[in-house]
């Protein structure tokens, strides 16, 4: 039997039903169960409309065109520009956000498939830094991609966890 073809490509606003099964299905391989949220499809929905102006969505599929073409992964990158100072105008930076692969797609590419069109696009539109914040286990796969720690420059804050 033969591998699926797999396709990368931009994700658009025709795209909100396949990227919001795929974050569903994601989601319930790490829960391990059906995850009962009525509500899912609508939050995703408004969270789409409110992200796809400043984000790059990329979607991984598998298939053909003979058999159709299945949602297998998904990466984005938000924009963020930097205000300009008088002497030096602002640059931008992207972070990439929310890098999914279906555990049946794992270890066949298509991580690296889709961090490289997000490179890629840093790339063309000149961003200073591409910039995430990686979960324990991705950490070692971006760190193969070149990605370096950086350091004690970045600092979080939980604003719910800080009292008045």
């Amino acid at each position: 039997m033969t591998e699926p073809e797999l396709v990368v490509r931009v994700a658009d606003e025709r795209d909100e039903a396949a990227l919001a099964g795929l974050r569903r299905a994601w989601w319930e391989e790490r829960c391990g169960e059906p995850v009962d949220d009525p509500g899912f499809d609508a939050a995703f929905a408004q969270w789409w409309r409110l992200e796809l102006p400043r984000r790059t969505f990329w979607l991984a599929e598998a298939g053909s065109a003979r058999s159709g073409w299945t949602a297998v992964g998904s990466i984005n990158v938000v924009e963020m520009g930097h205000m300009p100072r008088p002497g030096a105008r602002g640059g931008r930076i992207g972070q990439v956000g929310s890098a999914i692969v279906l555990s049946a797609f794992a270890d066949r590419g298509v991580a690296g498939a889709l961090l490289a069109r997000a490179v890629e696009h840093a790339r063309d539109r000149r961003y200073r830094r591409l910039v995430l914040a990686p979960t324990g286990n991705s950490a070692p796969f971006y760190r193969r991609a070149g990605f370096v720690a950086a350091g004690e420059t970045l600092l979080v804050l939980d604003p719910t966890a800080v009292a008045d």
